[in-house]
């Protein structure tokens, strides 16, 4: 069984959104949806820009398309080629994960054509296919490409007063509406064969056609080359991109080619998981790493992973906890730099989240649910419509998921214990966890007659169970942010004088020794027969099953939460809470434990989001039930191959790729299968081998020293690389 790459044949109009996702490439600044050269908007192309957001009238912001300066199209004496016509055409297209290249194959009947498109590894601006036709009779073939902004958007149109040059390369300047940002795109093309050219104007683009008198058997090659850069790169992008593609085509393919593979080469040998023993499995790994580390901000030291990647405007192309739960553990084992890149974005839009905070009435940093640029809050009030009424429905995410400021604590604690750098809480990072602490010690509940501190209307990872109080992820989440904060005069103890300094520029003195109480007294788990509540009132719902709750729908779009979905008054839960708790802090709870809440909290999870299921993945190992976290795993895995996870939130499209649940399967393998833990600063293993597998190995980087785990039945061992 082929490892490396995925391979899906037949024309299927009915899943051009998810193959646009199956079948993406991507190089952490844009990404490529994987869809044939010739797709108009009905099939959803896109070139999705990180970290550029525009606002269209009063729908959602959401990331930019870039002008599509990849489209190709085929027509043979006239006549234009298409999939439309099935009994003309044979189809399959593929990605090879190793490097990151979607492949066409598709015979039209009068000519056969080939592709292999990319984005750059190398170089993150540029964008390559090659066009290989085999002709099969004679006649007259012309080609038409250039670039063209007739685009899809969610919630667009985005790019305004677009203007094009022709020219050896074909360009186009645009603007968005929102914030005026230029956004530029060119290309020029390479042939192996005669041809006349004329530049033509079609709606919203400027082409070229390149016409060709053909013979049955010839082959013939057409290379083009793609760049797009916006003014947040540089004060010229338009010249920019016109210089890179020529730049490239001057290298041409083959020597661009190499330099990507090469690139991906290196990625892959800093990260690769081998899994011997199942070949489905190697697959399905090589298709989450491939996927998490195609969307990895390498062009840049400060931007993070929106919670779908690259794979369109889904989700905003917001941030959310995704990032430090479960993009940040791949990163910080195997690419630090990149992790440190994840919360560099936390720590340079703290200013957003002491924004927000004081928007809520509290102090510190309350950071963004869906952040996007400067720490923007993204998230709305009304996240949700109806599927009855078509009216929009008020949520609680970004007001009460308070969790998030104590996730990027958590993760900046981890990325310092980890690899042994403090420099990035010099930078910024000790500020962030400290006020984040300080927003908690804000946030508090008292009451004069309890001893406990409370943290009541909240949302925890369950997001089904809108303001609950003392959620036990959250609360224990806010008692970690404030023994971090404690424990950085630990870290500091050699910089006592700076940290005290940090401390008086942050008026902190008083916060510090509230924070030394509250700490303590913030409310402790409750326990009925060892498992643990959720939150209050947890455990006096409907206890009912998930086959249950599913049979009440009567659309099956609905939204399962609030105040008037079905699962709101039940036990039922979306995804793992107390569960992701335990998964997060093994130390902290031990096996009966651990095994008693794994076997009470799965059968009323309905995973409905893809970040659950490596959570129990996770503890099901710790406990034993290796199947169980096997199936699960695989699960996980194998979700942007099966195109898994839900793609309706009432009537909200959030389909696209899955990162989450990409660092999710490295999580499992690493973290779950090989047992790898950080006690007392040292790197221990607990391994759990499934049946299924004969070796695992897994290359990582431990305070500056790359080291090899590899497990077998034998044993496991973490060696020097």
């Amino acid at each position: 069984m082929e490892t490396w790459s995925l391979t899906k044949s037949g024309y299927d109009p009915s899943a051009f959104a998810a193959d646009g996702n199956r079948f993406l490439s991507a190089n952490g600044y844009m990404g490529v949806r994987g869809t044939v050269e010739e797709a108009d908007k009905t099939q959803f192309p896109a070139i999705t820009l990180a970290g550029v957001y525009d606002q269209y009238q009063d729908k959602w912001r959401e990331p930019v398309n870039a002008p599509n300066c990849l489209f190709a199209q085929l027509s043979m004496n006239g006549q234009a080629l298409t999939l439309s016509d099935l009994s003309k055409s044979e189809h399959s297209v593929s990605i090879d994960y190793r490097h990151g290249i979607y492949q066409r194959d598709t015979d039209f009947g009068p000519v056969r054509l080939k592709s292999q498109r990319f984005a750059s590894l190398d170089r993150c601006h540029l964008l390559l296919d090659r066009l290989s036709i085999e002709v099969k009779e004679d006649g007259e073939l012309e080609i038409l490409t250039g670039v063209f902004c007739d685009l899809w958007d969610i919630n667009g149109p985005h790019l305004f007063d677009q203007s094009f040059e022709q020219g050896k390369a074909i360009s186009c300047r645009a603007r968005t509406g929102e914030k005026g940002i230029v956004v530029a795109a060119a290309q020029c093309a390479k042939a192996d064969f005669e041809y006349a050219e004329r530049f033509v104007h079609i709606k919203d683009g400027l082409g070229r056609i390149l016409k060709s008198k053909v013979r049955k058997g010839d082959s013939l090659t057409l290379d083009i080359f793609a760049s797009v850069y916006t003014s947040l790169d540089g004060a010229e992008p338009v010249q920019a991109a016109k210089e890179e593609c020529l730049q490239a085509h001057a290298r041409g393919f083959e020597s661009c080619l190499k330099a990507h593979c090469d690139a991906w080469e290196s990625v892959w040998a800093r990260s690769e998981i081998k899994m011997e023993g199942d070949p489905a499995a190697q697959l399905a790994i090589h298709a989450s790493q491939y996927h998490l580390n195609c969307v990895a901000p390498r062009h840049a030291d400060n931007m993070s992973i929106p919670a779908r990647g690259l794979s369109g405007q889904t989700y905003k192309g917001a941030i959310f906890w995704d990032s430090e739960m479960f993009f940040f553990p791949m990163f910080v084992y195997t690419q630090p730099e990149i992790a440190k890149s994840l919360l560099r974005y936390r720590t340079e839009t703290l200013g957003g989240a002491l924004v927000k905070a004081r928007e809520y009435g509290y102090r510190g940093a309350y950071y963004a649910w869906e952040s996007q640029e400067g720490g923007k809050e993204g998230c709305t009030n009304f996240n949700v419509v109806d599927v009855f009424t078509h009216r929009p429905v008020r949520t609680y995410f970004r007001d009460k998921q308070i969790h998030i400021s104590g996730d990027i604590a958590y993760a900046l604690r981890s990325y310092y214990e980890i690899t042994g750098d403090r420099t990035l809480l010099e930078e910024g990072g000790a500020e962030v966890i400290l006020e984040c602490a300080r927003f908690y010690l804000s946030r508090a509940n008292c009451r004069l007659d309890a001893d406990e501190v409370d943290y009541d209307d909240v949302i925890g990872p369950d997001e089904y169970h809108e303001r609950v109080s003392n959620n036990a992820f959250t609360n224990q989440m806010i008692r970690y942010c404030m023994e971090s904060a404690l424990k950085l005069r630990d870290i500091f103890n050699d910089r006592l004088e700076w940290f005290d300094a940090l401390l008086e520029r942050l008026r902190f003195m008083e916060d510090w020794r509230l924070l030394e109480k509250t700490c303590k007294r913030i409310r402790q788990m409750r326990r009925r027969e060892g498992v643990i509540e959720q939150f209050d009132g947890y455990f006096d719902l409907e206890d009912c099953s998930l086959a249950d709750v599913r049979a009440r729908l009567v659309d099956p779009r609905e939204y399962w939460g609030g105040d008037h979905g079905v699962a709101g008054t039940t036990q039922i839960i979306k995804q793992a809470d107390v569960i992701a708790m335990m998964a997060l802090f093994p130390e902290s709870f031990d096996d009966g434990e651990v095994a008693k809440n794994w076997a009470y909290y799965e059968p009323r999870t309905e995973h409905g989001s893809s970040l659950s299921a490596c959570m129990y993945a996770l503890t099901a190992c710790r406990v034993g039930r290796l199947d169980e976290a096997w199936e699960l795993f695989m699960r996980t895995a194998t979700i942007d191959i099966e195109g898994g996870g839900k793609e309706w939130a009432g009537e909200i499209y959030i389909g696209g790729t899955h990162p989450a649940s990409n660092g999710g399967a490295w999580m499992i393998a690493a973290l779950g299968f090989a047992g790898l833990r950080l006690q007392n600063g040292r790197l221990e293993l607990h391994p759990h081998l499934p049946r299924q597998l004969t070796r695992l190995v897994i290359p990582i980087s431990f305070r500056g020293q790359k080291q090899i785990i590899e497990v077998s039945p034998d044993g496991a061992v973490i060696r020097n690389a």
